[in-house]
């Protein structure tokens, strides 16, 4: 199957606005040629003034060749200016058109795709790849349209004068060519990927740094805890430095040659006069040094588009990787779940590129109703495992089941209808609380919003709020701390009220006020609905109906707290190092 061109992805994009993208074309090349008239005119008056010199008087025309040459100027700038409005109506649609097919695509893709990539890194593709495209179909390709016509309608006029002097005119030109050749060609592509690499891998680090910066204030460390970040940035570094060397000398060969046309002429010219100059010579050496200039700005304009003609099929190259993502398949004969009980059968699990299993032959039962702990050490498959559960990934072997029914059997709406996740790091929008909140049924009555904020103990948020309930949260200074946006969150899920509920280290953020409120809350949450819940902090899975201790994607152990504590194992060490750590607080604050 024959590869499709970049240009051709862009119409795609572009749908019935592509007229719009080639009328551009036509009314850019047509405006280069346009403007080249006027060189003629000037060439007219001058000769006109050579001729009748010093009997000025005598000249006729040169009213006539003045206005003649405004006239051509303004109008190659009036066609120029309907070609970028063309250009720009048909790049902002396609613009668009990216990031709306991007967005629709991402939102089907499962949300460990989220965890896998980065959020930063999808920002950025989707941002930047999009914006990439605008820029080259609004300015670089008029301008290269143009810059083609350019030197057809330069090569007649530089032959009809004096082909001499016009060949030598060229020289310049074709060794530009090769040098531009030398920075745009395949190598170079190759080049600017590693480029875009370097600087997606930066913010995608960046975001992540920036995220934790309370750490870092908390703890006193410095930036070079952070190593990947360094990294990334020692990277990019190291990348501008090698492609700048290797840019250096055909740069310095192509900004020579094509400022120096008029000093080939120039040299041409002292060669053919020196048996003595005629009016006729002069003339066109007059208008050869006039206009060639053109040919510096014309070659430049070829370059920028070139350059980035590699930035565009990068992008476009990395909204495909996006696009060509599968979403997990939908079942073709959904099953309904029976009941809100979980069973994991032999799961196994490995994420992409990662050389061991991140789950490895696990298997739980969770009764409807139950609530359990999933403990452990960092890194053991915690998180990973309520993933599975709520079917952000699919597992590698084994099989997943809620209510009696394979979760790659159940549709993706009756899943998210039957599983809610809080995650630690909840995520609001800027627009009211109400909308906030209701996006879990849209819906719900302000009735219904309401006891749902009231349930998950967010009355006090709601006072201090302007506008209370429709107050947009981020517009003109109105922000809340973490552990308010974890209430307003956990809001959200009450009004989903799924039977299945997914605590992943949901008071990790929360100070010790907004802790005690988020604790409430979950009571009030967890009545009556399964509760799987990720917890660090041990004091807070202590009363939980079962803890499964996971450590290297297997269940080390199980029991109640009581059953755990009372004999040696990974959990009773936890809980000794939990209660010493506690201790010490304690003691620092009392000193």
């Amino acid at each position: 199957m024959k590869k499709q061109s970049d240009l051709s992805k862009l119409f795609d994009y572009a749908g019935k606005f592509r007229i719009l993208t080639i009328s551009s074309w036509i009314l850019s090349a047509v405006s280069a040629l346009m403007a080249l008239l006027p060189f003629v005119y000037i060439w007219k008056i001058i000769k006109e003034v050579l001729d009748v010199a010093p009997d000025f008087g005598q000249a006729q025309n040169l009213s006539h060749n003045g206005w003649m040459a405004v006239l051509f100027a303004v109008s190659a700038m009036l066609v120029y200016i309907g070609a970028l409005m063309c250009s720009h109506i048909a790049a902002f649609r396609v613009q668009a058109n990216i990031r709306s097919r991007a967005m629709h695509h991402i939102v089907t893709l499962p949300l460990g795709f989220m965890d896998s990539i980065g959020s930063g890194k999808i920002r950025k593709t989707v941002n930047e790849s999009s914006a990439a495209t605008e820029t080259y179909l609004a300015h670089q390709l008029p301008d290269k349209a143009g810059a083609i016509a350019t030197p057809i309608g330069l090569l007649v006029l530089l032959l009809a004068f004096d082909w001499r002097l016009g060949l030598l005119s060229l020289v310049p030109i074709v060794i530009a060519f090769l040098m531009m050749g030398a920075m745009t060609g395949k190598r170079m592509e190759a080049k600017m990927k590693e480029y875009q690499n370097a600087l997606a891998e930066m913010s995608n680090e960046a975001v992540e740094y920036v995220r934790g910066i309370p750490v870092v204030k908390t703890f006193g460390q410095s930036v070079f805890s952070f190593k990947r970040f360094k990294a990334s940035i020692d990277n990019y570094q190291k990348w501008v430095i090698s492609y700048t060397k290797d840019l250096r000398t055909p740069m310095t060969i192509y900004t020579t040659v094509i400022n120096a046309v008029f000093a080939v002429l120039i040299a041409a010219a002292l060669f053919f006069t020196a048996d003595g100059v005629t009016n006729e010579f002069l003339l066109n050496l007059l208008f050869y040094i006039i206009i060639t200039p053109i040919i510096t700005v014309t070659l430049n304009k070829i370059m920028y588009a070139s350059e980035n003609k590699m930035i565009v099929a990068d992008a476009l190259a990395r909204i495909d990787n996006i696009l060509n993502m599968q979403p997990l398949p939908e079942p073709a004969h959904p099953l309904s779940p029976k009941d809100n009980s979980v069973t994991i059968e032999h799961v196994t699990f490995k994420y992409p590129q990662a050389k061991n299993n991140a789950l490895d032959g696990i298997n739980l039962q969770i009764r409807p109703g139950e609530h359990i702990a999933l403990v452990g050490p960092s890194g053991g498959g915690k998180t990973t495992l309520a993933g599975v559960i709520a079917r952000f990934w699919d597992v590698t072997d084994g099989a997943v089941k809620i209510g009696g029914a394979n979760v790659k059997n159940v549709s993706k709406e009756e899943l998210m209808n039957t599983v809610s996740f809080v995650f630690q790091d909840s995520k609001l929008l800027k627009r009211s609380v109400l909308e906030n909140v209701r996006m879990a049924r849209p819906n719900a009555t302000k009735e219904q919003v309401l006891k749902a904020l009231h349930d998950a103990q967010c009355d006090d948020i709601l006072e201090k709020l302007p506008n209370g309930v429709d107050t947009v949260i981020g517009a003109k200074g109105v922000y809340l701390s973490g552990g308010e946006q974890q209430r307003i969150s956990i809001a959200r899920v009450m009004l989903k009220n799924a039977p299945i509920l997914i605590l992943d280290e949901a008071t990790a953020f929360a100070d010790p006020d907004n802790e005690v409120r988020v604790q409430a809350a979950f009571s009030k949450l967890s009545e009556g609905k399964t509760v799987i819940m990720i917890a660090h902090r041990l004091s807070t899975v202590a009363g939980a109906d079962r803890i499964y201790v996971i450590k290297n994607g297997k269940v080390y152990d199980s029991g109640t707290h009581e059953e755990l504590t009372a004999k040696p194992g990974l959990y009773a060490d936890m809980w000794e190092q939990y209660n010493k750590a506690a201790a010490w607080k304690v003691g620092v604050l009392n000193a």
